[in-house]
Order: structure tokens, then C-alpha cells, then sequence
């Protein structure tokens, strides 16, 4: 049956507008074009992030009275039996999976970009999106961002490719689907733009800036209309005691380095010494490590975002904020290390508000000088690590500072 003559010609039309609008975005300047997929890019990708985080704190609600993410009131042998269960069934879901569909998170982001200009398989994300959920639902230390990062690009990239767009503009939007998903994930737009830029793009180009950034800021307005726009945390004003200060800042920023460098030297030792065994061998390993664990410091499990605030506010004891620092370490770098579907930067900031919350403890015992408060190096911590982590530093200063709405701490 042939279509009727206005049908063919609009679809005709159509497809000569797609064709010129094509040729216009593999010229070099085509910042309107792609300013345009920007925004429509940050819509999309902010509507898939913005699904995947209320399915996950919707489903934690159910056994966490309503709040995400608080695993001390859970009965400790709950504590142990959930990753457990968590981890047994991501390692059996990704057991039945293709091989090339296992890859996932932003280190496969980086891989698409580098071997494949861009191009993010279906599947793919699909594993990472019924796998992260369970992996973050049942308390395993990892971050929300890399499924999040993970599923913005591939909402970006997926109906580019469909439209048979130019491989430079799936680069551009890669880009713009990880800053949407970082700044939906955290109401962190600026940091969602300079992540992507540091991480991803390895550059700053304006051709490419404008639309990561309308990207960031649609997918940040998207995210404050569904989950408002309260701060991720809850800080009280801080700001450097006097430049005598400095010094100290100098030596916790070195010894952050150092943990740094032994965060991933450990997830690295872990993945390599894992690989032989069956994948739902280490999903269990990694539920089983982190059940035990949280059967005695429960402050260790999910994302750490309430742990992270009772170490802002000074809530904790000194001897589980050490804990705090050994286990998280061990946690995280276990579960990612073991194919665990989540990302790095939640237990970074974990990890780097122990270590300030630590160090500040030990400087207003021993130092020669009276230092600020805890939640300035606190603040600090969480900056340093997450920079030294992900080689980020613009992202990590600006992450902290959206983060807080605190700017007395940019200096220091």
C-alpha cells in the first residue's frame, strides 16, 4: 500500500532537514546546533538520572523508615544478609550477560570515547541500569554518579547515533550527558560542566562549553523541581582561622595525596587479583565483605552521604571516624574492584571528610598553632580527595563548593 502524497513529501522534507542540519554540525562553527542538542540532551539525560535516584531512594525508603541511605537502623544481621543478597544477584545478572555487555560505569564512558568515537551500546546501559540499583539499594559502598554518568550518556549518545549524527558531536554530547547526570545527581551544575571537561574531554574549548553547560543547567533545574533545592549538606559557616593555618592545610592535602594513591593502587590490586573467579563468586565476595563490615560499623554502607554530615557537624567518636577511613577504604575499593556496578566519587568524599574530621582531631591536640574547626578540614578533606582521585581539581573545588554554598573555602 503506498502512503498518501503529503505523508511522503513531509517525510521527505524531514529527512533533507536532518540531512542539512547534519552537514551544519561537522562544521567548526556550529555552536548553535550544538548549543540546541545541548539542552536537549541535558533534558534527556536529566529525566533518566532523575528516575534512577528515585528508584533507588524510593526503594530504600521501604526498609530505612522513609530515609535514604541510613543503614544504622537496620537490625545488624539485616546489615549483613543485604549485600549479601545484593551482590550474589548482580554477579548472576551480569554471569548471564555477553561479555561486551558487562562494561559499565564511567570507565566505560572513557573506553566508548577512546576506541569507539562516542558510540555507547544499548545493552550496555541497560545492564548498568537494573544492576546499580540493586548494587546501591542494598547498601554497598559505592556512589550513585557512575550509573548516573553512565545513563546520561548513553540517553545523549544513543539517539544521536539513531539520527546518524557526526562522531565530533557524540563526543561534544558525551560530554553534556555527564554533566547533566553529575548535576542532577548532586545540584552541582558547575562541577557537572568541569567534570566533564577534566575527566572526559581532557580540554576546555568554547566550542564545546556552552553546550555541556546548558546541559548541566537544564538537567539541575529538572532535578530542583523533583527533589528541591536544599543543599546535599548540612554546614555551618566556615573559614580560615588566620594564614598560620596554611601550613597545615599543605600537609593534609599532602597525606590525602598519599591515600589517594593507595585508593586506587588497592581497587587496581583488587580487580587484577579477582578475575579468575566466576562473576557471581565476586559479587558474593563483595557482599560478603561489606555485610561484614556493616554488621559492626553500619556508618560504612551505601554512599556515605549521612555519615558524611555527622563527620560535618562533629557527631562522631574519634575512633569511628579512624574506622571510618580503614573500612571505607576496604569497602569500596572491594566492591568496585569486584565488579560491584557504582562509582568512586560518594566514598572519595566519604573517605576525605574522615581523614579532615581525623586530622583536625589530631592538630587540636599536638599543633603549636589553634586550627579552625572541624568542618573546615572537614571540607577540605572531601575537596582533596575527590580531586586527587579523579585527577580532578576544578571539579573537586567546585563539587565542594556547590555542595556546602560555602565560598570561604575556595582560598584554602
Amino acid at each position: 500500500m503506498k502512503r498518501p502524497f503529503h505523508t511522503t513529501r513531509l517525510i521527505r522534507r524531514c529527512h533533507n532537514l536532518l540531512e542539512t542540519f547534519q552537514l551544519r554540525l561537522s562544521r567548526p562553527d556550529a555552536a548553535l546546533e550544538l548549543s540546541l542538542l545541548g539542552l536537549l540532551s541535558g533534558i534527556i539525560a536529566g529525566v533518566v538520572s532523575i528516575v534512577f535516584r528515585l528508584l533507588v531512594e524510593h526503594s530504600q525508603g521501604l526498609f530505612l523508615n522513609g530515609q535514604p541511605d541510613s543503614y544504622e537502623g537496620l537490625d545488624r544481621w539485616i546489615r549483613l544478609g543485604l549485600p549479601i543478597a545484593g551482590g550474589l544477584l548482580i554477579g548472576l545478572l551480569l554471569q548471564r550477560c555477553d561479555v561486551q555487555r558487562r562494561g559499565v560505569g564511567i570507565v566505560h564512558v572513557m573506553e566508548r570515547l577512546q576506541f569507539f568515537r562516542g558510540r555507547m551500546p544499548l545493552g550496555n546501559a541497560i545492564v548498568q541500569f537494573i544492576g546499580g540499583a540493586p548494587a546501591l539499594i542494598s547498601g554497598h559502598s559505592v556512589g550513585r554518579e557512575g550509573p548516573a554518568v553512565h545513563l546520561g550518556v548513553a540517553a545523549s549518545n544513543i539517539p544521536a547515533q539513531a539520527a546518524h549524527l557526526p562522531d565530533n558531536t557524540l563526543r561534544v554530547l558525551a560530554a553534556c550527558g555527564t554533566a547533566a547526570a553529575i548535576a542532577a545527581s548532586f545540584n552541582t551544575p558547575l562541577a557537572g560542566v568541569a567534570f566533564a571537561m577534566e575527566v572526559l574531554m581532557f580540554e576546555y574549548t568554547v566550542a564545546a562549553f556552552a553546550p555541556v553547560l546548558l546541559a548541566a543547567v537544564s538537567a539541575t533545574v529538572l532535578s530542583q523541581i523533583v527533589f528541591g533545592t536544599h543543599l546535599a549538606y548540612s554546614v555551618p559557616s566556615v573559614s580560615l582561622g588566620s594564614l598560620y593555618e596554611l601550613p597545615y592545610v599543605l600537609v593534609m592535602g599532602t597525606l590525602i595525596g598519599a591515600v589517594a594513591a593507595l585508593f586506587i593502587r588497592l581497587l587496581r590490586f583488587t580487580y587484577v587479583k579477582t578475575q579468575p573467579l566466576p562473576l557471581w563468586g565476586r559479587g558474593l565476595a563483595a557482599g560478603l565483605i561489606i555485610g561484614l563490615i556493616g554488621f559492626f560499623v553500619p556508618e560504612v554502607m551505601g554512599t556515605g552521604y549521612g555519615t558524611v554530615n555527622s563527620l560535618v557537624l562533629d557527631e562522631l567518636a574519634l575512633w569511628l571516624v579512624f574506622a571510618i577511613i580503614v573500612l571505607k577504604l576496604v569497602a569500596s575499593t572491594t566492591a568496585v574492584g569486584l565488579g560491584i556496578p557504582g562509582g568512586l566519587i560518594g566514598p572519595a568524599l566519604t573517605v576525605g571528610a574522615a581523614l579532615g574530621a581525623a586530622f583536625a582531631a589530631v592538630i587540636h591536640l599536638f599543633g603549636p598553632v589553634e586550627p579552625g574547626s572541624t568542618s573546615f578540614y572537614v571540607l577540605l578533606g572531601m575537596g582533596a580527595m575527590m580531586a586527587a582521585t579523579l585527577q580532578a581539581p576544578l571539579a573537586g573545588l567546585i563539587a565542594i563548593l556547590e555542595l556546602t554554598g560555602n565560598p570561604n573555602i575556595i582560598f584554602p
